[in-house]
């Protein structure tokens, strides 16, 4: 398959994900790509509730980006967006939307570690102090697994028997 009839989804993931890249010139890419997401994140919070349309190509040039970097950042949004982009297919002159939900994109901030993006001062005017703390939280237990406690083979059944687990649900049926 040519670069041609690659989906601009498939060229932008091989570029930005290519394990035989230099692994210098993959930091740099993504340094620049991340400070560019921070500025678009930084003005759309501005106005969160102004859902923001356009064709690929439009919203590019929106935020001053090439195609390439916008199909990176749509790509990044989509799990946090009210009604999803059909990043898959589409291509320069789709159009596409940026209507995201705020406590979602929140949440998926902190999942993914970019605390350069859950930090932005922008979100000070959208929720209180407390809110983030409670969403932060939300999001960091959502992803841990809690083990019940093990239970020792000399400890009472939780069953409720009375009988010690060993002779009582322990037992190797």
């Amino acid at each position: 398959m040519s670069e041609n009839q690659k989906t601009l989804l498939e060229q932008w993931r091989g570029m930005a994900y290519d394990q035989q890249a230099d692994k210098n010139w993959l930091k740099k890419f993504w340094d620049t790509y991340f400070n560019i997401e921070k500025n678009i994140y930084a003005e759309l919070l501005e106005n969160p509730d102004e859902e923001v349309t356009g064709t690929v190509k439009e919203l590019a040039e929106k935020y001053g980006q090439n195609v390439m970097t916008m199909v990176g950042f749509l790509d990044g949004i989509n799990d946090s967006l009210k009604v999803k982009n059909p990043i898959e297919t589409m291509d320069e002159d789709t159009v596409v939307n940026l209507g995201f939900d705020k406590e979602l994109l929140y949440k998926n901030m902190v999942d993914a570690k970019a605390d350069w993006l859950y930090n932005l001062p922008q979100w000070e005017a959208i929720f209180s102090e407390e809110k983030r703390k409670e969403l932060y939280l939300e999001q960091k237990k959502s992803g841990t697994v809690v083990k019940p406690p093990k239970i020792g083979r000399n400890d009472p059944c939780p069953c409720g028997s009375g009988k010690k687990y060993k002779y009582c649900c322990g037992r190797n049926q």
